[in-house]
């Protein structure tokens, strides 16, 4: 009952990270990390609530990376949450999510959808720093251009859409760099999402490991059993420690996996665990 990637309401989760940890405790989690997209800012609330609980709780975070011209994510667990270095980043980071949407809106508008700036920024009002292509879909769903966030995505936001803005995030040195000088572990996050060639995705694991990266997630959300499998594999190639995680956001989204249940690692697997 482990569960190293979830997210709260600080970033595109739906519960506080209070809500989060007592749903992870009623689904018998005994340990969890809080890795919300390039913040930290839940980790306090959640340790708390971990401790009173009985859950032993590890700090963690998703870092938004561009590799190689495509956004991969790193997940950072067990660190220092105060260090300059990595805060810094993260901030930086942070800043870039507005810029984004301000020019994705501008594209959006020269499609005659208006206002698309200013609808997105007021969905994310609780914490604008952190608003997403995720907003952005659910301001296009709300003024009926689209009927789902999918379709907001295949229509409009995906790469090569229409709207499409290619963002560039943190350099993958630096976001393993940051992870590492806190005194974390930094794992590569659902690699079975990424669209890569095999090729790619063993230079993926190259570079990751050659600046000091340690982990992959070989669970991830509600993947397969022959991925997971396959993924323990990688691992075991590369030698990289395995990671789990639900990646769960929000309630009724059976994109994700049941927070704080994630399936047991095969036997082949190194748990990153172990290392905390």
């Amino acid at each position: 009952m482990i569960d190293l990637h979830c997210h709260s309401y600080v970033s595109d989760g739906e519960l506080s990270p209070i809500e989060l940890v007592k749903m992870a405790a009623a689904n018998s989690c005994t340990m969890l990390a809080l890795t919300d997209h390039d913040h930290t800012g839940g980790i306090v609330q959640a340790r708390e609530e971990a401790m009173w609980r009985g859950i032993r709780f590890i700090s963690g975070v998703e870092i938004s990376v561009t590799w190689n011209g495509s956004t991969v994510h790193i997940v950072g667990l067990n660190f220092d949450e105060q260090n300059d270095t990595l805060q810094n980043l993260l901030s930086r980071v942070r800043r870039g999510r507005i810029e984004r949407i301000r020019q994705m809106a501008e594209k959006l508008a020269k499609q005659g959808i208006e206002d698309a700036f200013d609808g997105t920024m007021n969905l994310a009002a609780a914490n604008p720093e952190m608003v997403s292509r995720t907003h952005l879909a659910d301001f296009l769903v709300a003024k009926g251009h689209v009927r789902t966030k999918q379709q907001a995505f295949t229509k409009y936001l995906g790469e090569g859409k229409s709207a499409h803005v290619r963002h560039q995030w943190a350099d993958l040195d630096e976001a393993v760099y940051a992870i590492t000088n806190a005194g974390g572990i930094a794992v590569i996050a659902h690699p079975m999402r990424y669209d890569f060639s095999a090729t790619r995705k063993r230079r993926l694991f190259e570079d990751f490991k050659a600046v000091g990266g340690r982990a992959i997630e070989v669970h991830s959300g509600s993947c397969t059993p022959n991925d997971c499998y396959q993924y323990s594999l990688l691992a075991q190639r590369y030698d990289l420690w395995a990671s789990c995680g639900s990646d769960f956001h929000r309630l009724h989204d059976f994109s994700g996996g049941v927070l704080g249940r994630c399936p047991e690692l095969p036997s082949i697997c190194e748990p990153v665990w172990k290392y905390f």
